[in-house]
């Protein structure tokens, strides 16, 4: 290898490097997966370091334009995974650090609620959403990302923000609201507090659970505080063995580390909308837990 290809590989990984978190983001956030998503970072490195550095104005607008057309790939194929999916489908859980819940936008774009509602948007639609309303970027740089035009991508962003406004889960609360929910809700769910569960619950509560045909979960939506509560109470939480709960921050906000005999189990992440949890996501699918085993870095 010449002194001159060197550098450039060294230029290539540098940049990589630089930005690989904010590239992760983007390609979760579009697919709802974190093993996708890494999948698409390699596809991404395998075709940034065959570029023409040379003609690469700027290395991280370049690389989110790799991974976004390589994430749209993938999308229209899980499009079509999903179609035969047993049960609910749910994103892939990510443990995050605490500080991203300080980013009030960032942890709202990485939840679980926001990520179900980028499920309703067409692959274009996601990718225009996720690189304008949480990456900020100018107009023309989606269109060359997406390949289309920047009055189509214009016209696009406005009908996909109108259609996630309908849809995006309402109220906020401060990361310590949070964390006192969170600490309620667990203490009711662990001691099959009745009562607890109905206070700290949202009368329009919705409980989701993905198994994926592997482990026993929910086949549809379990929706209002007193269905809930008693799913809770008294459902797949019975001790038939050992198990440990633990408080952690899934997806940017509170959630539950579920272990049984040592291993996880499970995650439960939880929507808390002024005070109440709003929405309960119970992930038991063997296949989207690798996220929860070491904290995921996210950034914008």
């Amino acid at each position: 290898m010449s002194e001159r290809d060197e550098h450039e590989t060294d230029t290539a990984t540098e940049a990589f490097v630089t930005h690989r978190n904010l590239l992760f983001t983007v390609a979760y956030e579009m697919l709802g997966s974190a093993t996708d998503a890494e999948d698409v970072l390699q596809e991404t490195w395998l075709r940034w370091v065959g570029v023409d550095f040379e003609t690469v104005l700027s290395p991280r607008a370049f690389l989110v334009r790799i991974t976004t057309r390589q994430a749209l790939k993938r999308l229209r194929t899980l499009g079509r995974r999903k179609e035969s999916y047993v049960g609910p489908w749910l994103p892939e859980p990510l443990l995050t650090a605490p500080d991203v819940a300080e980013d009030v936008e960032l942890a709202d774009s990485v939840s679980m609620a926001m990520l179900l509602v980028l499920e309703t948007l067409s692959p274009t639609e996601r990718a225009v959403f996720v690189l304008r309303e949480v990456f900020a970027l100018d107009y023309d740089e989606i269109a060359e990302a997406v390949g289309k035009t920047s009055g189509t991508v214009r016209q696009i962003a406005h009908r996909a923000r109108a259609h996630v406004a309908a849809r995006r889960p309402r109220g906020t609360g401060t990361p310590a609201e949070h964390r006192a929910a969170l600490q309620a809700f667990q203490t009711a769910v662990e001691t099959g507090d009745l009562q607890g569960l109905l206070d700290i619950l949202a009368p329009d509560v919705v409980a989701l659970s993905d198994g994926g045909g592997v482990k026993h979960a929910l086949l549809r939506p379990v929706v209002g505080a007193d269905k809930v509560a008693r799913l809770l109470a008294v459902g797949w939480w019975k001790r038939e063995a050992e198990r440990s709960v633990e408080p952690v921050q899934i997806n940017g906000g509170p959630g539950l580390l579920i272990r049984v005999d040592g291993e996880i189990d499970g995650v439960l992440a939880v929507r808390v909308e002024n005070g109440c949890v709003t929405g309960a996501y119970h992930v038991r699918n063997p296949e989207k837990l690798a996220g929860v085993e070491r904290e995921i870095v996210v950034s914008r």
